[in-house]
């Protein structure tokens, strides 16, 4: 397990010169070269990485799952995020690892920028490696033109050089909010299908009297069931209908707790912790929130 503590280390691993700028650098994935193949197989980086490659031999593992990047792809780590890089023996120093940009960004650059506080709030910094962006023609070209703009703003680095290149950096953010916008609504046949299969999930959890034991269900668990990150799970679920997956989960919880209220004799009580939940006054609060009135006024309309 290998941690890159700063950009300088990364290009050093990848056999570059030092970067012109110790915060922030684009790196021609051509040029890459890998100097020990021992770090790749489990590490992590100290600041941000976005990718735009096509043509990739290597093939990166993320959790158990690896992702083959033969098409035009972008993907987005942040710092600590680990993973880890599969790279046959023969191809460390191979010239053709492939094409494409690696943009690294350390978290000291967006220092006192709005920037430092609004990255947080772009969801596919989360996303897993397999659950990367596939790109147009079209907005390939885009992409790669902000690549290009960034490196060349920071080869003469003067006061107004952090600006321009956060400037831009924010734009390829907000490009990639509506390129993932565009993949999720290409892909609705297969989100529906997602959709269907948590509906699935939840069914069986709160069926069975054993699972109900471990609590209410978790967004991270269904997520993992479904071989989704957490984040991109909502996200895909809000582009499909406007709710993430935790409102997923209410919803369900609600239909269920209004099946007992209406078919069973089981008190309020026995209803919570028959769903799950710890305490019955949780229970009564999400349920209150959710419909405007308590679980036993529900009951008492509904049986009047």
């Amino acid at each position: 397990m290998g941690i890159i503590n700063s950009i300088s280390e990364f290009h050093q691993l990848l056999h570059l010169p030092e970067p012109l700028h110790p915060l922030v650098s684009v790196i021609r994935v051509a040029d890459m070269r890998f100097k020990d193949n021992v770090i790749w197989e489990h590490f992590s980086f100290n600041f941000y990485c976005v990718s735009a490659k096509k043509t990739i031999w290597a093939k990166v593992k993320y959790g158990q799952q690896y992702y083959d990047y033969n098409k035009g792809v972008m993907s987005f780590v942040s710092p600590n995020q680990f993973q880890s890089l599969d790279i046959p023996q023969t191809d460390l120093l191979n010239p053709e690892f492939g094409t494409g940009y690696v943009l690294v960004v350390h978290p000291d650059f967006l220092y006192k920028h709005s920037l430092a506080a609004t990255i947080k709030d772009y969801g596919f910094f989360s996303y897993s490696v397999n659950e990367a962006l596939h790109l147009s023609e079209k907005e390939e070209k885009n992409v790669l033109e902000l690549f290009q703009k960034i490196e060349e703003e920071y080869q003469y680095i003067d006061k107004h050089t952090q600006d321009i290149i956060l400037s831009q950096i924010e734009m390829l953010l907000s490009y990639s909010n509506r390129f993932y916008e565009r993949q999720f609504i290409t892909r609705k046949a297969v989100n529906h299908d997602v959709l269907t299969r948590m509906d699935q999930l939840l069914n069986e959890y709160f069926n069975q009297e054993e699972s109900l034991k471990k609590g209410l269900p978790t967004v991270e668990s269904i997520a993992s069931q479904l071989n989704l990150s957490p984040h991109y799970l909502s996200d895909l679920l809000r582009s499909f209908d406007g709710q993430n997956a935790q409102q997923h989960i209410h919803e369900k919880l609600i239909q269920k707790a209004k099946e007992y209220l209406t078919a069973t004799n089981l008190s309020v009580a026995q209803i919570a912790y028959q769903l799950g939940f710890e305490y019955p006054q949780s229970f009564n609060k999400l349920f209150k929130k959710k419909m405007n009135i308590s679980p036993l006024e529900f009951r008492q309309t509904f049986n009047h």
